[in-house]
């Protein structure tokens, strides 16, 4: 089994750390210790609200108590690129034995220093976010799958699209559908085993892997669920978001949204959300009809009764299933999308 330690200096905080967060949402009972002097001598689950007493310590050092195996980089800032202080507990993991597990854009395979002192150490540097060679461009071969896709999308970044597409196959599993999660990220590859991490591939070939990924799913498969990215209204990964869209040409659509939200993380009003639907659907118009089957909220911060009303206010607005799989029913939902399962066959 193994034991993670999760490195978030200065970013352990519901939506700073993801990586690190799914984690310990999904594999608590793997995860021993979260490195941020920022927050040394709390636990999980006081500064997310869920994780139970899994402890946060000031550095690595600190964590040899609990005989960790690898060390997982579990905030994505900008850039990718990691700083003297989080390189130094890469370094003493490393000397420790640890592998190290990487999500960031510079890769941890390029660092000389690292790549010689992992060889030493026996010890593997994994970069999650390393695009397949050779690169694939796109064929069209989605005008022949045999199975119906499902792309999660956003208002904004950090939206809980990840959450959402796991949440969504999950529950499908339980209820016996033959459901396959796409992870697009490095957090949904991680949990997942498998995926594409789209924001490290070249603009021309984003759409190409997307297709070329799913072509590999069996054509018996019910349903995939592909992890969405970025946000098309959002001027810094608006990119990413559209190669998603075209390479996975979805059948269905999620959206996801935290109320009282309206400025994006690039500091741009974020739209209604009705017309950030449409511009979705308009943008598969030429292809081929898409709809949209739900929505998810992200509700953490908001009180139970706020966070209730907005889910009805929206539900009625709509028309659709709208709630928070994370806190609250799901069970409209997954009705919603196994139907649509059934009609599309």
């Amino acid at each position: 089994m193994p034991r993670y330690v999760i490195l978030a200096h200065g970013a352990f905080d519901y939506i700073y750390s993801k990586t690190g967060n799914m984690l310990i949402r999904y594999r608590a009972e793997d995860v021993c210790a979260v490195i941020d002097s920022s927050q040394t001598g709390k636990t999980a689950d006081e500064i997310l609200g869920w994780g139970g007493n899994i402890p946060c310590v000031g550095s690595f050092n600190e964590t040899k108590q609990f005989s960790p195996t690898h060390l997982v980089i579990g905030s994505a800032p900008q850039g990718g690129t990691l700083d003297k202080d989080n390189l130094m507990e890469i370094d003493n993991a490393i000397d420790y034995g640890c592998d190290i597990i990487s999500g960031m854009h510079v890769f941890l395979n390029d660092n000389d220093f690292l790549k010689k002192k992992s060889k030493a150490n026996d010890i593997s540097l994994i970069d999650l976010r390393k695009p397949p060679e050779p690169a694939h461009f796109p064929q069209g071969t989605w005008k022949n799958r045999k199975f119906p896709v499902l792309l999660v999308v956003g208002s904004d970044c950090d939206t809980g699209k990840m959450t959402t597409a796991w949440e969504i196959t999950q529950l499908l599993k339980k209820n016996n559908n033959n459901v396959e999660f796409f992870g697009t990220g490095q957090t949904g590859i991680l949990l997942s085993g498998n995926g594409v991490p789209i924001d490290a591939v070249k603009a021309d070939f984003m759409a190409g892997e997307i297709e070329h990924f799913l072509d590999q799913f069996p054509n018996e498969t019910d349903l995939v669920v592909v992890e969405g990215q970025g946000a098309l209204n959002n001027m810094l990964y608006s990119g990413v978001t559209l190669g998603l869209l075209h390479g996975c040409m979805p059948d269905f659509l999620v959206m996801t949204h935290e109320p009282d939200r309206e400025i994006d993380v690039s500091g741009h009003p974020i739209p209604e959300l009705n017309a950030l639907m449409d511009l979705h659907l308009n943008l598969l118009k030429p292809f081929k009809d898409s709809l949209f089957i739900g929505m998810n909220f992200l509700t953490l911060k908001l009180e139970y009764d706020l966070a209730t009303e907005y889910i009805n206010n929206t539900r009625d607005a709509f028309n659709l299933p709208v709630t928070d799989l994370v806190r609250f029913d799901t069970r409209e939902m997954i009705d919603a999308i196994e139907t649509a399962m059934q009609e599309w066959k």
